[in-house]
């Protein structure tokens, strides 16, 4: 079983900030495989949907703690399915990638997000396949970038987010499909 988290703040009040692109790509996911998993519930401090993609059942969450908290769902979850750091998959922003550019991990550093620190934390190790989503501009020159990430974006920039969200669907895929070094080396 592979556990598929996407880092995010609760509420329509961040539902469209920098910070929520990993949970918004979980939803695109979702959209996309519909006929494959079950409505959004919620279970282990977050929305979850459980479906099958071939011979493999999966589990969406959407942890519904804050983001510096987020590590406390993806445990609670791990525990109860019995699922190992190595079949969980993480998806999130990324400030330091251009708006646009995905990068497929599966270990290293948490690049200072808050959201993979929790959860690397909380599992007690960074061998955690992830995929991080660029979300960065010219902006991030002008304000910290606790204030950036909690932006929304333009609407010049809804269209290559868009994008990019779907090219993660297709990261999440391969992933699931090839592995994580098979997608690396085409979404890199």
């Amino acid at each position: 079983m592979k556990l598929i988290v996407g880092l995010g703040n609760p509420g329509a009040k961040y539902e469209k900030t920098r910070h929520n692109a990993g949970a918004r790509a979980v939803r695109t996911f979702h959209t996309l495989h519909a006929e494959d998993f079950d409505g959004w519930k919620e279970k282990f401090q977050g929305s979850i949907s459980e479906g099958r993609l071939g011979n493999e059942k999966i589990a969406l969450l959407l942890p519904q703690t804050y983001m510096n908290e987020s590590g406390r769902a993806v445990r609670e979850a791990a525990d109860f399915w019995k699922i190992a750091p190595g079949e969980i998959i993480v998806v999130s922003d990324d400030i330091d990638l251009p708006l646009g550019k995905l990068r497929v991990r599966t270990e290293g550093s948490t690049g200072g997000h808050k959201g993979l620190a929790s959860v690397f934390e909380m599992m007690g190790t960074e061998h955690i396949t992830r995929i991080r989503i660029g979300v960065g501009n010219e902006m991030l020159k002008k304000i910290p970038s606790e204030k950036f990430v909690l932006e929304r974006f333009s609407g010049d920039e809804e269209g290559p987010l868009s994008e990019s969200l779907q090219r993660t669907a297709e990261a999440l895929d391969m992933i699931l499909s090839d592995g994580a070094e098979a997608a690396m080396n085409r979404f890199n």
